[in-house]
């Protein structure tokens, strides 16, 4: 590999010559060898987004040269629209709590390109500065928590159809389901009837509701503190810069930006990432209990409830031939489990790493958030299209059940009493009879029994 030399403060250091970060880039190559995990595309095409919004503004308050900005512009704009140079982001996420590492990372690729735009060799920083001109009125203390909530928008965006479509498939389902009653539970056991479809309308309501949280989470997101620079003071930012900032970022990524009227809060605290990871951990709540209820409902398929039929999939053993298994519950439900842990991990970054005037686990919380979503986008996807578009009822074990249920006498309850029902529930369990029967046992006279005791009219 060839190298050029590159020069600054702490002494030369070899990069690599084909490489279009720098310095900086380099030195935290070498000092940050810790995960080998790098920062997802999302976060650093949101962080261009970020830096190009930054360069529109300085250049519209004439503080960098129309020859340079248009440089740079072009160079944004082969990271933005041709999707080159992201691998010229290496640095692990593990660093220092600022991100001041991948913000530099980016103002150097940003300068590099754009010299050798212009004609001029990389590594010169000449004519433009990664940090004079690419980071102009900017810190990565203000630039970092801006491309966050910028880059968790974004993702959030592609979050809300999957739960639609979650929504709507429910919805199917409900009507599918709609004249199926069948044997209630609590506490495992067994209790009064219930129809399939109020299940699945359970699941359907949380997931809107999930979808109400998360919107209103995005409303907080809009807000971003760029412009206050070092603390959120504004040092060394020209006095229009947040306002046209947010402006031409609002333009870039169609969402409506505002600014942070305390920028210190948004730079020394992250709550509102903790907010929305919540909200995520609420999503997988609700899912883990739709995942879980319908591999319970699909247990079987002869000693268990299989009261749904699963999709044959793939094999479910190695072993065993002819195994089916709940697969995609487990998919979604091992995809809901990470999500709590991130969100822990989340919330310990907002606990430990808001100290005084700056929050310093700005990579962790963002990452953590990032794969969150990511990965509750494709475990939806899976299991809308690989379980419950095919899943259906087993109508004639649900009946059967329904038969033999003992749960039914709490409706007599008003007529007989709640004694004499729990004996005649005991006695039909004891003696393996319904309890229909062992009323006509006990020589009692009830008015209408049949219509009492008809499941479908319980409900």
């Amino acid at each position: 590999m060839n190298f050029r030399i590159e020069k600054d403060v702490l002494g030369e250091l070899e990069v690599p010559t084909d490489a279009y970060w720098g310095i900086n880039t380099q030195r935290a190559i070498k000092n940050f060898q810790i995960s080998g995990k790098k920062f997802p595309e999302i976060f650093i095409r949101s962080l261009a987004q970020l830096k190009k919004a930054c360069l529109l503004a300085n250049m519209e308050l004439g503080l960098i040269d129309k020859n340079n900005g248009n440089a740079i512009n072009d160079a944004l704009n082969e990271i933005l629209e041709e999707n080159k140079y992201i691998d010229q982001f290496p640095i692990d996420i593990f660093q220092t709590g600022s991100g001041t590492q991948t913000n530099m990372n980016m103002n150097e690729v940003l300068a590099n390109r754009a010299n050798e735009i212009l004609g001029f060799p990389m590594g010169r920083k000449h004519p433009i500065h990664p940090n004079d001109h690419v980071n102009k009125g900017q810190s990565s203390n203000d630039v970092i928590p801006s491309t966050m909530h910028v880059s968790a928008l974004h993702l959030i965006e592609r979050l809300l159809p999957t739960l639609k479509r979650l929504v709507e498939s429910l919805e199917t389902k409900i009507k599918e389901f709609k004249d199926i009653v069948k044997v209630g539970r609590t506490h495992l056991q067994d209790a009064v009837p219930i129809p399939l479809s109020l299940e699945f309308e359970v699941y359907k309501k949380q997931i809107e509701t999930n979808i109400e949280r998360l919107r209103s989470a995005c409303n907080e997101l809009y807000y971003i503190p760029i412009g206050g620079t070092a603390l959120g003071t504004g040092i060394n930012a020209h006095e229009d810069f947040a306002k046209l900032t947010v402006a031409h970022l609002s333009k870039i990524t169609n969402l409506p930006f505002k600014n942070n009227p305390i920028k210190a809060e948004g730079i020394a605290s992250h709550n509102t990432i903790v907010k929305v990871s919540g909200n995520l951990r609420l999503l997988s709540l609700s899912l883990l209990k739709m995942a879980n209820d319908i591999r319970w409902m699909g247990s079987g398929p002869r000693a268990g409830l299989s009261e749904l039929i699963l999709p044959k999939n793939e094999p479910g053993s190695s072993i065993m031939p002819g195994k089916v298994n709940p697969t995609q519950s487990e998919a979604l439900i091992q995809v809901c489990l990470q999500v709590l842990g991130n969100d822990s991990v989340i919330s310990f970054g907002e606990a430990y790493g808001s100290i005084l005037d700056l929050n310093v686990c700005k990579p962790l919380m963002i990452v953590n958030l990032l794969e969150s979503i990511d990965i509750l986008i494709g475990g939806i996807k899976s299991f809308i299209d690989h379980c419950l578009i095919d899943l259906e009822a087993n109508e004639e074990q649900i009946n059967n059940q329904l038969e033999e249920m003992l749960m039914i006498v709490t409706n007599l309850t008003p007529i007989i009493g709640y004694d004499k029902c729990s004996e005649i529930a005991q006695r039909a369990y004891k003696e393996g009879k319904t309890c229909k029967k062992v009323i006509k046992e006990m020589g009692l006279k009830i008015d209408n029994l049949d219509e009492l005791l008809d499941p479908r009219k319980m409900v």
